[in-house]
């Protein structure tokens, strides 16, 4: 595969970065091709991700929460799905950048997963977040403030890389579960993400309601 198709070299920029500073530096430099990049590869998560929600949220339900919204690619679909009020969260300011062009979203936050959140309480109806549980990025310590800010009763949609799945994000997830913290109400199959990029580790996306 040719370097004009694949999301190789920002991909490896991305992976190889070892604290939160530098990851979203990478994104930064990514934030104006990665539509296109991520286009040419199949990427998937936001497609699956967006029919998880519809099928678990009801429609008019909001606000919702886009975490790790990059530069909007869940959120072109929201409002089509019958989901008006959005909020994009994001460790870049050049992905943020690009989903502000596009009007999406309500508010824009530059903030990190697995960080305490700059969210009250109970604000959200429902979460999506795809594409960033992930190698390198974040793992089962992001679970937390995502349950902190979602409402009783709501849903928060993740895609889960397996390697993170594997290395205790299953087990967070079974120990919530024994605290009737949470319900996991769906799951994909493992899954690969991106298609057309070579090496491409499995994922699979779940559904989670808040107790």
């Amino acid at each position: 595969m040719t370097a004009s198709t694949s999301a190789t070299d920002p991909l490896k920029a991305v992976y190889a970065a070892t604290a939160s500073q530098a990851v979203a530096a990478a994104y930064d430099e990514w934030a104006e091709r990665y539509d296109a990049d991520m286009a040419k590869v199949g990427y998937r998560h936001p497609a699956i991700a967006t029919a998880l929600l519809a099928r678990h949220v009801p429609k008019g339900a909001g606000p919702l929460l886009d975490a790790g919204a990059g530069t909007g690619l869940i959120g072109e679909w929201l409002e089509i799905l019958g989901y008006p009020v959005a909020d994009a969260l994001d460790l870049s300011a050049g992905m943020l950048a690009v989903a502000k062009r596009k009007g999406l979203y309500r508010d824009l936050v530059q903030a990190a997963l697995g960080t305490p959140l700059p969210f009250e309480t109970d604000r959200y109806a429902a979460v999506i977040s795809a594409g960033v549980f992930t190698s390198g990025h974040v793992g089962a310590e992001g679970l937390d403030e995502l349950l902190r800010i979602t409402r009783p009763g709501g849903v928060i949609v993740l895609t889960v890389k397996m390697a993170v799945w594997d290395a205790g994000f299953a087990n967070r997830l079974t120990e919530l579960e024994a605290t009737q913290s949470i319900a996991l109400i769906d799951a994909t199959d493992p899954y690969v993400s991106m298609p057309g990029e070579p090496n491409t580790s499995p994922s699979r996306a779940i559904v989670i309601r808040v107790v």
